[in-house]
């Protein structure tokens, strides 16, 4: 790997461009999210209201400001919940529980706060990462990877908190709404995990692909592709520069801006200022800041990142950003704008041979999930492989070669156990007639809390989960039954050249959430050998890699932090025949890093060694990007793909 610094900016005395006289017009950032409302103030615990747009400036950012703020915040994180107004919310009496800090009635300060450092502030040295070989390609996208994993795991359970706190103060108020985005990167930044910030990095981010897909504005801060939290050009300024000018290295375009013009490979970016808190254009922009830094960009030729954001409904918080590649600014001028006050635009055409455009990839996605024939009319086998079984119907596509291989298997849609297995099924289960809570019978053997929030996103991975069963009382809508409700999202078994089939999805998997169940005929070891003697290739659950014990790991922010062991199970002494009956969990790739992991789950019967093996997504899994699962240490009896293709 060879990280060189970008070639030293010469010194310019190029003469000053005639001045128009306009008021002074501070940079307007680019729109606020979907969760910050300009005109209400947010209420953190018992901390004071603040403005959010004060919480997002970028200023304040740099400067500590918005960290400050949070360091108010940070009791949030040792106790499960906050003081409000003199009463003090019950924490979950779990020992096992490992909430983001273990706490006591009487806790008041955690091992996080104390272990928080001060804030690095980011680099000025401009370089460029280039040559990177293979295995330096993995080291990077393995450390973008738990870099995510961290921040969904402290997102969601920042989350869950809030809406606990909210509950107990009889609902949530229109002016306290949880911020587990913010609260996640605040505190991954108090313990120096944002990534990329001892340099400021021209082009390509290392570990970042194109299509990666973000659901919050925040994900762009910590993994390094977008530096400022609300600005739309994030740039090195003037009085950080080798030659005294501001350097633009990447761009949001959201379509904030009435002038913006997106044709994909070409857009006619609008630069920022001028606008009010309506996002209407009032005033002439001025030629200094983030616009002047994609000015001196394309007088020096230098690419930026583009990630474009936009409303999209599978997304948790109804927004995503995707990352689409490098652009060129080739020409820039001034112009007046649709409402008749100055603006300065800037043509970014995008770079050759780079992979499609996330956001098309998004588009066409989208067009697949209700018009496939008309999208693709050659390749598809069939549109529904599951026979109706599944909620939604499985794709088979294959523009390869003529194997159609996936359509003459029974598709198996649960898990056959053998009949001894449910002996220790003893009728007993949750008397939560309303939906369960973290009192119930059930979440008593999780440990004291349920699995899932209220999304049915998983919050921690543990050796086991206990869901509500057939014995149970509470409806079928339970927030502790979501692995076996069945798949959510639209599946694609597909022909690759890479890894014979695969596996993808038509919509956008959210990390955490429920993907589908690993189905076979589960087979004692005695019969196992028989099947093996017979030729038949077995699945081995044992050889699956503990990838669950990853999801919730907050080893990096807890020095305390102890992997759950609890409720434990035996090794998994069984084998998995799927020769004849199978699901599309069988077609899944097998990765050193993917982005599916086998979480074991118990709901049908209490036997501990005969646990389902149920599959949830380890990030955020654009649509049409291929799932992928850690087989272990595969062999002639235990490779997918010697089984499956």
């Amino acid at each position: 790997m060879e990280m060189g610094s970008v070639i030293p900016f010469e010194d310019l005395n190029l003469p000053t461009p005639t001045k128009i006289i306009y008021p002074k017009i501070e940079p307007k950032p680019e729109p606020v999210d979907e969760f910050t409302n300009p005109n209400s103030n947010f209420n953190f615990s018992n901390a004071n209201a603040t403005s959010s747009q004060a919480l997002l400036s970028t200023n304040m950012l740099e400067n500590g400001g918005v960290h400050s703020e949070y360091n108010r915040i940070s009791k949030l994180f040792t106790t499960a919940f906050a003081q409000s107004n003199g009463n003090v919310v019950q924490p979950f009496h779990d020992p096992d529980c490992r909430a983001i800090v273990p706490v006591s009635d009487d806790s008041q300060v955690s091992d996080i706060v104390a272990a928080r450092r001060k804030y690095e502030k980011r680099s000025s040295e401009l370089v460029r990462v280039t040559d990177l070989k293979p295995e330096d390609d993995q080291f990077y996208r393995d450390q973008f990877r738990k870099t995510r994993m961290l921040y969904d795991s402290l997102r969601i359970l920042a989350f869950l908190e809030d809406e606990n706190n909210q509950q107990h103060l009889g609902g949530p108020s229109r002016q306290t709404r949880a911020r587990g985005d913010l609260k996640a990167a605040q505190m991954m930044r108090e313990h120096g995990l944002w990534l990329h910030r001892d340099k400021r990095t021209v082009g390509a981010i290392p570990g970042v692909i194109v299509g990666d897909l973000f659901i919050y504005r925040m994900e762009l801060c910590v993994v390094g592709l977008h530096g400022t939290p609300q600005a739309g050009i994030d740039y090195l300024p003037a009085n950080q520069s080798s030659n005294g000018e501001p350097i633009a290295t990447s761009v949001i375009a959201s379509g904030g801006y009435e002038d913006d013009e997106d044709a994909g490979d070409v857009i006619i970016y609008t630069g920022q200022g001028g606008q009010d808190k309506n996002s209407r254009q009032v005033m002439h922009q001025k030629l200094e800041g983030g616009n002047l830094a994609l000015e001196r960009s394309m007088h020096y030729g230098i690419e930026v990142r583009v990630i474009r954001g936009f409303k999209y409904a599978g997304s948790s918080s109804g927004k995503v950003y995707v990352y689409d590649g490098l652009y060129r600014i080739t020409e820039s001028w001034f112009d007046v704008g649709k409402s008749g006050f100055g603006v300065y635009k800037f043509k970014l055409v995008r770079i050759e041979n780079q992979p499609d455009m996330g956001s098309a990839v998004l588009r066409f996605a989208e067009s697949l999930r209700t018009r496939p024939l008309e999208v693709r009319p050659l390749g598809y086998i069939s549109l529904d492989i599951s026979r109706r079984k599944e909620n939604l119907p499985v794709f088979l596509f294959n523009d390869i070669d003529n194997d159609r291989d996936p359509a003459c298997f029974d598709y198996l849609l649960k898990t056959v156990f053998p009949p001894h297995v449910y002996q220790h099924a003893n009728g007993s289960g949750c008397e939560c007639t309303d939906g369960c809570g973290n009192n119930c019978f059930c979440a008593m053997k999780n440990g004291g809390h349920l699995a899932y929030d209220m999304n049915g996103i998983l919050l921690r991975g543990k050796p086991v989960i206990f869901e509500c069963g057939p014995h149970c009382s509470c409806p079928s809508t339970c927030r502790n039954r979501v692995s076996q409700k069945g798949v959510r999202n639209r599946f694609e078994v597909f022909r690759s050249r890479e890894t014979g089939w695969g596996v993808r999805s038509l919509d956008l998997i959210v990390a955490g959430s429920f993907i589908c169940e690993y189905t076979g005929v589960v087979l004692t070891q005695e019969q196992a050998q028989i099947f093996t003697m017979n030729g038949d290739s077995l699945i081995y659950p044992s050889n699956f890699a503990e990838r669950w014990a990853e999801w919730g790991d907050l080893s990096q922010i807890d020095s305390n932090y102890v992997r759950p062991a609890y409720p434990s199970i035996p090794p998994l002494d069984f084998a998995m025949d799927v020769s004849r009956m199978r699901n599309l969990a069988c077609y899944m790739s097998h990765s050193s890093s993917p982005n599916v992991l086998v979480q074991p789950v118990l709901y049908d019967h209490n036997n501990v060694s005969f646990p389902h093996l149920m599959l949830f997504a380890m990030e955020n899994i654009p649509p049409l990007r291929e799932l992928s699962i850690d087989y272990g240490m595969p062999d002639d009896s235990t490779a997918k793909l010697a089984i499956c293709n």
